[in-house]
């Protein structure tokens, strides 16, 4: 690790710990090669005693993929009691045990298959509680954003090591904190859900940056963290765009280097970075809709 990836609470794995396998092949040249390729496994999560669904996953920390999984899909209420969260590696299982009861037949009934890579699935009404979200009017600085965007883009991770992977990063005014990765952009933001309920961390100053689109599925799941400002390397997607302005998020896209667009939720930002001073992007590069 690099020591800006030692600030991190939480940075990225760069392989060798199970979450890649060399794969032997051969180049356009012809010529033999080892690469490294990301792992992924099915994780089944139960709450209480209920199968609610098996998730394709990387592998690691899967009690924060199985909280965070659970509060974003509304399954977890703010004011119910986690007594417990117990992960079988051999059987591939986490169960979340809590206070309440669990009776989400008729929510299961209804998927939707979401855009996310590793196919994402939200069950229920995905505009459900969206309604009632109040997101705080923080202000945010430009030179925070791209202070944020060098650090993370120079952060040795799995994506760097693999590739075929997405990540998230929770971040504080210039500071990123907790940088998780997955083979699913949404099962990266569900770790960091689930890393913010076991730590009772506060969203409303925090800012939600992502390698990956901002598609609805990514607007609806910050909204709903409670997180005001979500940024990203890549694209956005319409739908996702008419989310941003309903609820009120600042939605930051295209960040490469000087250039950023903000679609939605301008007014929060404070435009005091010296772009002269901003660095070219000069780090591995991903297709613009990754």
């Amino acid at each position: 690790m690099t020591e800006i990836s030692s600030k991190y609470l939480i940075g990225p794995s760069t392989g060798g710990d199970g979450l890649t396998r060399v794969v032997t092949g051969r180049d356009h040249t012809g010529a033999v090669q080892d690469i490294s390729v990301v792992e992924e496994r099915p994780l089944t999560i139960f709450l209480n005693g209920q199968e609610i669904v098996t998730a394709m996953t990387i592998g690691d920390y899967p009690e924060y993929l199985a909280l965070g999984f659970l509060r974003n899909q509304g399954m977890l209420a703010l004011d119910e009691t986690v007594l417990g969260v117990d992960f079988d590696e051999e059987l591939e299982t986490v169960v979340v045990r809590t206070d309440g009861g669990t009776v989400y037949e008729e929510k299961l009934k209804k998927k939707t298959r979401t855009s996310g890579c590793a196919v994402g699935t939200v069950f229920g009404d995905m505009m459900e509680g969206l309604d009632q979200v109040v997101l705080p009017q923080v202000q945010v600085r430009t030179s925070w954003l791209y202070s944020l965007a060098h650090q993370i883009n120079q952060t040795p991770s799995l994506y760097l090591a693999a590739g075929a992977i997405h990540g998230s990063v929770l971040c504080q005014e210039d500071r990123p904190l907790v940088y998780m990765e997955d083979v699913g952009r949404h099962n990266a933001v569900d770790k960091i859900a689930g890393w913010m309920l076991s730590e009772k961390a506060t969203a409303g100053d925090k800012i939600m940056y992502t390698t990956g689109r901002l598609t609805s599925e990514m607007v609806i799941k910050c909204a709903l963290m409670g997180i005001p400002v979500l940024a990203s390397r890549s694209g956005f997607t319409a739908w996702g765009v008419e989310i941003a302005q309903t609820v009120g998020l600042t939605l930051i896209g295209r960040m490469r280097g000087k250039r950023f667009m903000c679609l939605s939720g301008a007014d929060r930002l404070i435009w005091d970075a010296d772009l002269d001073a901003v660095a070219d992007d000069t780090g591995k590069r991903r297709s613009k809709d990754d």
